[in-house]
């Protein structure tokens, strides 16, 4: 029962960093930081807060969230969310960050 307790408490830990870290590392594939755009993005409701995304999507992840970003593909917003999952594989899973929709997930 404590394990549990333990486990919640570090999920909630990880999930809170996350929120606060994931803007700063948004990037394009050119490798430019581009965290005030996705910023932006997020006050002109191009994109959904990742806090939104997170109540979205967290039953339909195939695990827990260890990690996140967001990207620009071909002009367009994308969550990556890294998720492990009981077995203790690693996954990349794209979300639309409008919808909350998964567009593919992927076993690293």
């Amino acid at each position: 029962m404590a394990n549990a307790r333990f486990r919640q408490l570090l999920t909630g830990l990880v999930v809170a960093a996350i929120a606060v870290i994931a803007p700063a590392s948004a990037h394009d594939h050119g490798g430019r930081h581009d965290h005030d755009e996705a910023r932006l993005a997020v006050q002109r409701g191009e994109i959904r807060p990742l806090a939104e995304l997170l109540t979205i999507v967290r039953d339909k992840l195939p695990g827990e969230i260890t990690g996140v970003e967001i990207e620009r593909h071909h002009g367009q917003w994308l969550y990556e969310f890294i998720v492990v999952d009981k077995a203790g594989r690693l996954f990349e899973v794209y979300v639309d960050p409008q919808s909350g929709e998964i567009r593919k997930t992927k076993e690293k």
